[in-house]
Formats: structure tokens, sequence, C-alpha cells
């Protein structure tokens, strides 16, 4: 068992180089499968998620090679298969995209239920009624799901609700569909756009990514690229957390600004001073930290992948504050790990109230997700005394070289491997 050693109490200071985006790169990597040629994919982040689909595409046939650290190349030409195994699919939720993908480049998909973040139900009813309209056939029996079509045709869809997966699946669906496809109420995410832009490279042709509403009209054949991947938003927005959490200066670089700008409200009004570059942002506290309420909300709101980072920066702010979760039904999970580090929070149902301390304490505690991993590790970085943090899988996931991008700006943390059971006894 591997777990974080964090000495806290410290002030952070320096620079920070943000990777491409986790939610993009998960949902472009599939997308090669549309191409049946060579992609070479710019800044992909070092993380698991990202290996495990590349681990699918090579069992489905692909070859998979990095050029250089970020850099790699993917040829899907040899894929024959249209499917993905529970045991390929488990760990991760991105392995439903290749739902959309397979049923775009085969007209038929089999994947078994995806895994990934357990912090609230994910239906993928609204990526069946796509594909439905699309024209194919859904069967969920043997534990895959099956979608299948003799000839996809465009189709007009109203998604009842906002959502990312199924705007990515359906969009990878009706890219070679026939005719026009008129997505409306689509997610407006920055990652939703770097997948359009990654599809119209490919020779897709895709308009209105980013708004609402997004046109696709469906074309016959694609073709290898060579595309970067963004910055992403949500290492960008932790670390702007962390600096404030421990009265830090930081400098976090390879950002696109705009994208930050619902986070970099919030920690305004929390008392930071930030400074907008054009590839960079720089955040400080010198002061306390004030209360402020946040509520999280599909782009261009909060993120709810921002929410505990911000309400763990919040438990040491003066006052009381309140956070809301518009987006997940299951969210505030870790609030009991943060209670063992000395946190006055109060959850009920999708509202935390956050009663602001001094100052948090070292504890021994355990990641339960992904962003509340590291919400966790933010936590132990402002806290007095020593913090150790177990089933840190979930947070390498999704931050490329998190302990040596911490260090760099003087964080004192180290990961170390106990036996299995030890931490249980002392916890």
């Amino acid at each position: 068992m591997e777990k974080y050693v964090i000495n806290g109490g410290n002030a952070l200071h320096g620079e920070v180089e943000i990777s491409g985006a986790k939610n993009a790169a998960v949902a472009i990597i599939p997308a090669t499968v549309l191409a049946q040629d060579i992609c070479v994919i710019e800044n992909v982040p070092n993380i698991s998620d990202v290996s495990i689909l590349f681990q699918i595409l090579r069992d489905l046939g692909a070859n998979v090679r990095y050029l250089a650290k970020n850099t790699v190349e993917i040829d899907t030409r040899n894929i024959r298969e249209p499917v993905v195994p529970y045991e390929s699919a488990r760990h991760l939720r991105a392995s439903y995209y290749f739902l959309g993908a397979f049923l775009g480049r085969f007209g038929e998909a089999h994947v078994s239920p995806p895994g990934g973040c357990n912090f609230g139900v994910r239906p993928i009813d609204q990526h069946i009624k796509g594909f439905e309209a699309l024209g194919a056939t859904v069967t969920t029996d043997y534990g895959f799901i099956n979608a299948q079509s003799d000839e996809m045709f465009g189709a007009h869809i109203y998604l009842d609700v906002v959502s990312v997966g199924a705007t990515v699946n359906i969009m990878l669906a009706a890219v070679r569909a026939k005719g026009l496809t008129i997505l409306e109420n689509a997610a407006k995410e920055p990652h939703i756009v770097d997948l359009a832009n990654f599809l119209n490279s490919m020779g897709a042709d895709i308009r209105g990514a980013g708004t609402d509403v997004i046109k696709i009209h469906g074309v016959d054949i694609m073709h290898g690229t060579n595309y970067p991947i963004i910055p992403d938003q949500i290492e960008a927005g932790t670390y702007m957390t962390i600096a404030a959490a421990t009265g830090g200066d930081v400098l976090i670089k390879n950002v696109i600004p705009k994208h930050l700008e619902a986070i970099t409200d919030k920690l305004i009004q929390a008392g930071c001073e930030i400074e907008e570059y054009d590839d960079s942002i720089r955040v400080r506290r010198t002061g306390v930290l004030n209360k402020t309420n946040v509520k999280t909300l599909p782009h261009p709101g909060f993120p709810t992948d921002m929410q505990p980072q911000m309400t763990t920066l919040l438990s040491i702010a003066q006052g009381t504050s309140i956070v809301t979760e518009g987006v997940w039904d299951n969210r505030f999970k870790y609030v009991d790990e943060l209670h063992r580090m000395g946190a006055k929070i109060q959850v009920d149902g999708k509202v935390a109230v956050v009663e602001g301390v001094e100052q948090l304490s070292g504890a021994q505690v355990k990641a339960l997700d992904l962003r509340a991993g590291v919400a966790l590790v933010q936590a132990a970085l402002s806290a007095k005394g020593t913090s150790e943090i177990e089933d840190i899988h979930w947070v390498e996931r999704g931050y490329e070289d998190l302990i040596g991008k911490l260090q760099k700006i003087g964080a004192d943390i180290k990961k170390v491997t106990i036996p299995d059971g030890a931490f249980a006894k002392n916890a």
C-alpha cells in the first residue's frame, strides 16, 4: 500500500506547470478509433486514467507508442472488434466513450458499464436516447451495453439534463452518421470544445461546440491528425486553491485564464490576489481568508470537480460559508475525513455549512475519490503537523507528478510504501 506523508503549515512559493486536460484526454483518446489511421496527440497527461485507455486500445489491436514524454502516436487501423470487456472498463468512467466511437466506426459497440469515482449515480439514459435517435438499437445483457445499427442517420436530439458524457458520446456517434445532427442542451465545458476541435482536425464537421446547440454534419471518411490537448482547468484550479490555503504565492503556467474565471472569482471573494497573464495566472494570499458561498453548476458555472478543494479552503476561512453541490448527489462523503483534521462542516443533502476554523491539524485520512483525495492533500499542506493519506491511487488517476510539482514550490510531501493492514491498525 502506498500513502502520502505531508508535513503541513508551510506557505508555498514558486511556479507550477499545468499538464494536459484529463477530461479532454479521456474523450480524445477513444475518439482516435474513428480515424482508422495514425493520430499524434501532444500534451497528453501522464496519469493512470490515460494509461488504462492506452491499454484498452492495445488490447483492441491498436499500436500506441510515445514519441516524447507527453506526445503519443496512436494507430487504430488494426482494430477489428468493437468490444471493451469488464476487466478493462471497470477502472474508469471514460471507458463508455468507446460506445460512441465504435458506433461511429463499426455501427456496433459492446462495452461493460463504466467504473470510476463513486459520488453519485451516473445514468447513461441520455447517451442511449442519443444513440437511439441516430438509429441504433441499445440493449443491456450479460454485463454489456450493446449498441447496433445498420446505418446511422442525423437527428434532432434534446438532452433532458446537461450531460458532459452524453454530449461527448453523441458527438462521437454522429460524426459519421448521414445528414445533420442537432444536439440541444449540450454541455459547454472546455473539453467539449477541445474534443470538437480534435474531431474537426480529423475531417469531421462540427459547429457550435461551447454553446448549448451543437450541429454535426456527418462525413463519410475521417483521417489521422496531429493535435495538442488543452491545459487542465481543474489541475490549474487545484493549485490555485492550494496556494490560497497555504498563504502562498504561486505562478501557475500553461493555463487558459478564461477557463478559470469562475474559480478566480471565488478566490478573489475569499481574499486572494489574482494576476492574469496570457497563458499563466498568479495566486497570492497574505491576509486572512473570508467566507463566501459557492454553488456548483455546469460550465461556465463553478465546476463540480473543484467543489471539494473549495470546501476545504473555506474550512479555514473566517465566518460561515455555504457550499451547494448542484451537479452530483453524493459528493460530500470526504467531509468525514476533514472532520478528523478539525474542520467544522455540517452536510445536509447537497448543502454543506462550513464554519471556518483557524487552522486544521494533521491526521490519518483516506482519499475517497479523485478530487476529494487532492482536497485532503490541500488540507494537509495547510494543516499544523503531519498527515498521512491512504488510497492515493484515486489522486493519481488525474494529477500528473503531483509530488514533484508540490515539492518544487516548497511542499514537504513524500510517497511511502507500507505493509498492507498497517494503516488500518493505526487509524
